[in-house]
């Protein structure tokens, strides 16, 4: 074949240089445009200080984070604030193989500019290659990798040198780099970011500052939004605040005049989204979990909705991607990552009503599935954990709108507040309970029954006994013409009837309804304990009639033993006889039978509820003036 010299191209000599002669012309570098201002993250710079600075080979460094979390402003302030110590520094847009190609090409081009327009990019790209392996004190800046097997190979070629990665992807770099996870940023320093951003050319109104870093989550790449939009339209934080409230959807695409449209709050996770479409139930699972509160989401709520390897792998990729991290069996996904996915866009295909709304009644289901079993202090723990998700996900859900289980998960909530003492809110959960009961499913239903006599035993508990009385005599009228005068729920709101005449001092109404109880129960479950309580209560109504020796005390005595033999001596119930027997003693000076009653109610209280518990405070300062009585007595 002949040599046709008119098809060769011809190489400037400059271009022959093997790339172990050529030398970096000094301070080269390709900064992209750094943030106007930068704050805190203190600790992510000394990290990188004590990992780049290390002696040896190659140093590869992994920044990961969620989308918005700045990781790019971090590698861009660390990179420039260290310019003296490397050459060059090159930044790479590393989102896909061709775009790494193409920043390493660029790079070749740089340090041998005879060689532009000459070769392809491919052979820039090897070029580019052997010139990091052959030189040292350089530091090259890989930015928003999306797969760590896409710079490995890279990575693999280079004995020295420094390369520092950001990425979202918080899965893949063992055995590639050692990895610094960046977090969202303290509230103290999201507040002087965007002060500074708003105060940079004069003063400005900075009422609602704390409150919108709170709402969105101290995320840096929204704050710097939120900000900038505030100056350029001259509005206050809170004006913002309120617009977001107002309009989600317009707020969370916006930028101010010269923003980079593709770097708004909503479009930065619609990439991520993408990447995990092919994941089966990956944004399924997010939008459920949108509805709950930010952390300590129980994994278990999940359950149910697909294999256990699905919902692993599932929630993997979205970890992956730091759409949300996994600590043991909870989960966390960060604020703004919720309010974003929950709100719906007609123009985004990852936010389309008819998907957030079945993703909302889902999460409402695995809610009510997920909750806590019973009321006993065993489940205090759980009960805690659990009730920020409920107040959560009912916080999204319009009262006049809400269905049948959202009132089933509000009851329940206000039922545990009132056991623990927190009776404002044990009202907000139940009468709002009340409302949702009425409307789907009647006024007569038995679970709206319950809730309306768990109502009236949160306002008999803060002194509202004429409430409670109205509520109750309804009721009671209700269950005896439905269920008959026998039945379990007839017989429970006879007893608390009975409790607000007590406590509203009409002594005569109530130890009828009390004995009425008592016999019922004994005849039909016997030894139960049921049939304890209401034998209690009647006791107690007997004391206050001052009828303390001849019936108050002999009942509390029979019950306290039928007690301690089935329930034991640690049982709660157990507990409150003995305290209650113990102040009748103590009401007839009877210290040597009062005291160790006390004793036992304040030790076993204090090992079941704590110090603080208010049963436990009350056994305590009862034991402590027996004490005293019984000091001074014999100093008599």
């Amino acid at each position: 074949m002949l040599y046709r010299p008119e098809h060769a191209t011809l190489l400037p000599p400059g271009a022959f240089r093997p790339a172990a002669e050529v030398q970096s012309a000094p301070g080269l570098a390709n900064f992209p445009k750094k943030s106007g201002v930068f704050v805190g993250r203190n600790h992510a710079l000394a990290d990188l200080d004590g990992a780049m600075t290390r002696p040896g080979g190659a140093v590869i460094q992994a920044v990961h984070g969620l989308g918005g979390i700045g990781k790019s402003a971090l590698a861009v302030h660390w990179a420039v604030s260290r310019a003296a110590d490397y050459n060059p520094i090159w930044w790479i847009a590393a989102d896909s193989p061709a775009a790494i190609d193409a920043g390493l090409a660029a790079l070749a081009v740089a340090l041998q500019p005879a060689m532009s327009g000459v070769l392809e990019v491919q052979e820039l790209r090897g070029w580019a290659v052997r010139w990091l392996a052959a030189h040292d004190q350089w530091l090259v800046i890989l930015d928003n990798v999306s797969n760590p097997g896409d710079v490995e190979p890279l990575l693999a070629n280079a004995p020295t040198g420094r390369y520092l990665i950001t990425s979202r992807r918080a899965t893949g770099w063992h055995g590639i780099a050692e990895q610094i996870r960046l977090d969202v940023l303290d509230h103290a320093e999201a507040v002087d970011l965007i002060a500074r951003i708003l105060t940079h050319r004069g003063p400005h109104d900075l009422d609602g500052a704390g409150d919108l870093c709170t709402e969105l989550g101290c995320l840096p790449l929204a704050i710097e939004q939120a900000a900038a939009y505030c100056a350029e339209a001259g509005a206050t934080p809170r004006r913002y605040l309120a617009l977001l409230a107002d309009y989600p959807v317009t707020m969370y695409n916006v930028t101010a005049e010269g923003g980079d449209a593709e770097r708004t709050i909503a479009r930065i996770w619609h990439v991520t989204l993408d990447r995990l479409a092919s994941v089966p139930f990956a944004e399924h699972f997010l939008r459920i979990l949108a509805w709950y509160a930010p952390d300590g989401i129980p994994l278990s709520l999940l359950n149910g909705l697909a294999e256990p390897p699905a919902i692993l792998h599932a929630i993997g990729r979205l970890a992956a991607y730091s759409m949300l991290t996994v600590d043991g069996e909870t989960l966390a996904v960060h604020r703004l990552v919720q309010a974003v996915t929950r709100t719906p866009d007609h123009d985004d295909p990852h936010r389309q009503s008819q998907d957030i709304e079945k993703a909302w009644t889902q999460a409402t289901k695995q809610l009510l599935r997920g909750q806590p079993h019973g009321m006993g202090p065993e489940r205090w723990p759980a009960w805690r954990s659990f009730l920020p998700h409920v107040d959560a996900l009912t916080s999204y859900s319009r009262p006049a709108v809400d269905t049948f289980e959202i009132a089933e998960l509000l009851s329940d909530a206000g039922a545990f507040h009132y056991f623990q003492f927190s009776y404002g809110r044990a009202i907000e959960c139940l009468e709002r309970a009340i409302s949702s009961y009425r409307r789907s499913v009647g006024s007569l239903h038995q679970r709206t029954l319950v809730a309306r006599n768990n109502l009236a035993s949160v306002y008999l508990a803060t002194g509202h006994e004429g409430r409670a009385i109205t509520i109750l005599e309804k009721i009671l009228a209700a269950h005896e013409r439905i269920a008959g005068e026998n039945h379990p729920e007839c017989l429970t709101t006879r007893n608390n009837l009975a409790a607000a005449y007590r406590a509203a001092d009409r002594l005569n109404e109530a130890i009828p309804l009390y004995e009425k109880t008592y016999f019922a129960l004994s005849e039909t479950l016997g030894l139960h304990r049921f049939t304890m309580m209401a034998a209690h209560n009647l006791a107690a109504a007997y004391s206050d009639t001052g009828h303390r020796d001849d019936q108050a005390i002999p009942l509390y005595g029979i019950l306290l033993a039928v007690q301690w033999q089935d329930l034991g001596g640690s049982d709660p119930d157990t507990l409150r006889t003995c305290h209650s027997l113990a102040l009748l003693y103590d009401a007839a000076d009877d210290m040597d039978r009062a005291i160790p009653l006390y004793e036992i109610a304040f030790a076993g209280r204090r090992r079941l509820f704590g110090d603080d518990y208010p049963d436990t405070l009350d056994s305590r300062n009862h034991l402590i003036r027996a004490y005293y009585r019984r000091i001074m007595r014999k100093a008599t």
